[in-house]
């Protein structure tokens, strides 16, 4: 059974940075596209960015593109996304998610982790 642990959430001011990780368990971990999502307050759950399983390509929403960075390092069977240039419309919880698919929406997600709580405080 495949698991996903999220850990890197915070509280960080505007315009500063945070950096999460998400480990994968129970699966080979570069068969997995990984990808984000967030939810903020009172929002719906949306795709924020996503990397194929050879890291090789990687993808953003438009409001978090040039801000975000998502990133892997397979060996370590970890996916990490740096979120710079924060501001408060970041704020929410922000989920790891793994599908042997491209993951565009979250119709496509196979496994989900239990999220990690970012907080920006203008």
């Amino acid at each position: 059974q495949v698991t996903l642990v999220e850990s890197g959430g915070g509280s960080a001011q505007a315009g500063g940075s945070l950096s999460l990780s998400c480990v994968l368990s129970g699966g080979t971990f570069s068969r997995y596209d990984v990808a984000w999502f967030r939810q903020g307050p009172g929002k719906e759950r949306e795709f924020v960015a996503g990397i194929s399983g050879g890291g090789g390509w990687d993808y953003y929403s438009d409001p978090v593109k040039g801000r975000f960075a998502a990133s892997r390092d397979n060996p370590k069977n970890t996916a990490y996304l740096r979120l710079n240039r924060l501001n408060s419309e970041d704020t929410g919880v922000y989920y790891c998610a793994a599908s042997t698919a491209t993951i565009s929406n979250a119709n496509l997600v196979e496994y989900w982790g239990k999220g990690t709580l970012v907080t920006v405080s203008s």
